[in-house]
């Protein structure tokens, strides 16, 4: 019987080397993404769809959660709340969506429990990040902790976080030590078609891609 494994795949560059990591590792690979009212959520969506077929990751979940934009908070999920562009500053910035990485994971330790998964990968990253408090190491420590207490005594799942003490420029080298098509991936808060450039993720991404000495293969609105 396969070793199986979950991969939260956002559609991201980090979800999609991190669900890499997981195929490379010999895992039979199950691709879970989830709809939670985001503004690029179609442009996530297909980027999702195109990294499992890179991937060949047949078994799939699509999971839609629309209470997170009833909740609000967090620009990503709220219309009235802008987008910041002027640069990343320290503390929560407002993109932060509440709890996030907890409600995916707890979703998907169903979804491992019932495929009898016995790993969940997730691409979180704590040193090279926006400041959210649920991509920290601690964090999933807690969550790992959680998740097998409250599950069946022989459930025993390990939450693989391979990306989470790395810079963007790091995981840029392994998306391209892995063979990841970063044209497949997307990191705009703000736009679908082309990428705005001056959000925090696109500015994260474009730093990582220029201290990594490549070229990102998305197009943006900037030059």
């Amino acid at each position: 019987m396969n070793k199986k494994a979950v991969a939260i795949i956002s559609g991201g560059m980090d979800s999609a080397v991190s669900a890499a990591k997981a195929a490379k590792s010999g895992y039979e690979v199950i691709g879970v993404h989830f709809n939670y009212g985001q503004r690029t959520q179609k442009k996530e969506l297909e980027c999702f769809e195109n990294i499992c077929k890179d991937l060949n990751i047949d078994k799939k979940y699509i999971i839609d959660l629309p209470f997170f934009a009833d909740i609000g908070a967090s620009a990503l999920t709220d219309n009235s709340i802008d987008v910041p562009t002027q640069g990343i500053e320290p503390g929560v910035p407002v993109t932060y969506v509440p709890f996030r990485n907890g409600i995916f994971l707890s979703i998907a330790t169903a979804i491992a429990e019932k495929e009898g998964a016995e790993a969940i990968y997730i691409g979180v990253v704590e040193e090279d990040s926006s400041g959210y408090p649920d991509c920290t190491e601690q964090f999933m420590k807690s969550m790992e902790l959680s998740i097998n207490l409250g599950t069946k005594d022989d459930t025993l799942i390990v939450i693989e976080r391979p990306l989470v003490n790395l810079s963007k420029a790091d995981i840029v080298k392994e998306a391209l030590k892995l063979g990841v098509n970063l044209a497949h991936t997307w990191s705009c808060y703000k736009n679908e078609d082309k990428a705005c450039g001056v959000c925090d993720s696109c500015r994260l991404r474009l730093s990582g891609f220029e201290r990594a000495g490549v070229s990102d293969p998305v197009a943006y609105e900037i030059d």
